[in-house]
């Protein structure tokens, strides 16, 4: 035993290293850098195309859908740790950079941790901010900083990115690893300036002062998006599930998770009053479609019509079938009297059935396969009554499937904002139609701007400006959600469901953080403010206000 351990001795500190680790003292930031900002883009469009879609009626979700429809959400241990995790990651290249003398890379840092210390405040509230990710140096338990001290942090954070990218030329060896602008300073300057504006407006409630001074400072320097092909993206890469588009159906041999993904009825309603050409960029016709028949004996057809024809024995057909009937030429229908049918399930769906062209799942439904008279209620096959995404979503790259982080559109929106409250930035209507314009764009239909502008010309409300705002947001909702929470726009009404009767207002804090940094966390609760809804969880709840909107009478 003693010459075991004498001959391991000399050898112990060698065996220990990690031939395959990064050390940290010799990272190379550019090798950091795709690894922050991958990791940053795939969250934040899992959010905006997923839950957050489903709280703010981009979608629903016709089963398992608690979270989805519903709000019924719990401690949110592992999206907190992989914010936090970006920021480690983030940190070391903001260190190497500053260390290097790197100021590209440095304002790449600086912008993403305000990204992602700004999304983690917008989720949670109070979080850890100045003391956080200083685990090295023994702050093992960080206290929680306010909402306002956090927000003010990434602004200044955000200035001094936009400062180094406006001094700092294009990084030309760092393009391979920039996969949002390929070492474009001047895009990243304008990427810094619109999270700029993004943060002036969230606080423009509780420092309107701030905020008010702020955007007409970011106006006036004119380095912001202004078109779309400014908009912070992400391309994917598509070679697995975790660099394809959320929900490839390549990952997904039963396409259960697009199949019951669906438009939500606020969003289709919308977007059919107002003949808006992303409507059919985004979303299917309905595979089987009502026709109101008075002269039907019966309540309504039991089977399927094929162009016309019953056919008998057959009351739904897959999506398969149905996706190569309808490409061949084919039409699918069933008949209804209108005053002879009854609901087959009252409780659950009780009329009138919609003979739309499209149509979307009304929000929190107690069961949404039953909307619609759906024949195969239970996930037995699809809902053939109500439409579906587009084809595109299925798919794992390429196209119109990109993450998005900011827009042109989004910028254009919030200058409108601001003008319309008679802030010094620019003109409101001119800024509104901007940012419709900059929204076709990104979906390919720029040529329809001057039709589609007629269905929704300006009217000078921050409520029209919210609204289309809204539906710009589309698989970045998230912005749509923090929009609501400040403004109480649009004017959206929870479903029936218990647990959706009321929109939530934030995430739930973690039961390990709770575990581990229980008093910090409990302070941060402690300053959260219970309202009606909260429930059970009283102040940690998804219900309960943070200090954005305290005081402000938003959203409710």
């Amino acid at each position: 035993m003693l010459l075991a351990v004498s001959s391991c001795d000399d050898s112990l500190t060698e065996i220990n290293e990690n031939p395959n680790g990064v050390d940290p003292n010799s990272a190379n930031p550019n090798l950091v850098m795709p690894t922050v900002m991958s990791g940053v883009a795939n969250r934040y469009v899992k959010l905006g195309y997923g839950r957050i879609a489903g709280v703010v009626q981009h979608t629903q979700e016709d089963a398992w859908k608690d979270g989805f429809n519903d709000y019924n959400w719990t401690e949110e241990d592992d999206e907190w740790k992989e914010w936090y995790g970006y920021l480690r990651n983030n940190n070391l290249l903001y260190n190497r950079s500053v260390e290097l003398n790197y100021k590209f890379q440095e304002g790449v840092a600086l912008t993403m941790r305000a990204f992602i210390f700004g999304t983690i405040s917008d989720l949670w509230g109070d979080a850890p901010y100045t003391n956080a990710l200083k685990g090295d140096a023994g702050e093992m338990l960080p206290a929680f900083d306010s909402q306002e001290v956090i927000y003010k942090g990434i602004i200044e954070d955000l200035k001094a990115a936009a400062a180094i990218f406006g001094t700092t030329e294009n990084e030309r060896d760092a393009a391979f690893y920039d996969i949002y602008f390929n070492g474009n300073t001047q895009k990243w300057q304008k990427f810094a300036n619109t999270l700029l504006l993004r943060y002036y407006m969230r606080i423009s409630s509780k420092l309107p002062d701030v905020a008010k001074a702020g955007i007409e400072s970011v106006y006036t320097s004119g380095i912001y998006m202004k078109d779309a092909s400014d908009d912070a993206v992400m391309d994917f890469i598509g070679t697995d599930a975790n660099n394809s588009w959320p929900n490839a159906v390549a990952y997904d041999v039963s396409e259960s998770n697009w199949r019951r993904r669906r438009p939500a009825a606020t969003l289709i309603n919308n977007l059919v009053a107002n003949s808006d050409p992303r409507l059919k960029v985004w979303f299917q016709p309905v595979h089987v479609r009502w026709v109101s028949d008075p002269a039907l004996a019966t309540g309504m057809d039991e089977f399927i019509r094929k162009d016309g024809v019953i056919q008998t024995g057959i009351k739904s057909l897959t999506q398969m079938e149905l996706k190569a009937g309808i490409a061949a030429g084919h039409k699918y229908t069933r008949h209804f009297n209108p005053t002879k049918y009854k609901p087959s399930h009252p409780d659950l769906f009780n009329g009138p059935l919609n003979t739309s062209e499209y149509v979307g799942i009304p929000a929190g439904m107690t069961d949404p396969t039953y909307y619609n008279e759906n024949p195969t209620t239970g996930q037995q096959v699809q809902n053939q009554h109500a439409s579906q995404l587009s084809y595109t979503y299925q798919g794992v790259k390429g196209g119109i499937l990109k993450a998005r982080l900011a827009s042109a559109s989004e910028t254009s929106f919030i200058l409108a904002e601001a003008a319309q409250k008679g802030w010094a930035a620019g003109n409101a209507e001119t800024h509104y139609n901007n940012a419709i314009k900059q929204s076709l764009q990104t979906w390919g239909v720029a040529d329809q701007y001057d039709a589609f502008l007629k269905s929704v010309a300006y009217k000078g409300t921050q409520a029209q400006i919210i609204e289309q705002k809204w539906v710009a947001s589309w698989t970045m909702a998230t912005e749509a959600w923090f929009d609501y929470r400040r403004t109480g726009l649009p004017a959206l009404v929870p479903g029936v469901a218990p647990t959706s009767r009321a929109l939530p207002l934030r995430f739930i804090y973690s039961n390990n953080e709770l575990n581990n940094n229980g008093a910090s966390v409990r302070s941060a609760i402690e300053k959260l403010e219970e309202t009606s809804f909260s429930g059970v969880r009283k102040k940690n709840s998804q219900w309960s206000k943070p200090w954005l909107v305290q005081g402000t009478g938003k959203p409710w």
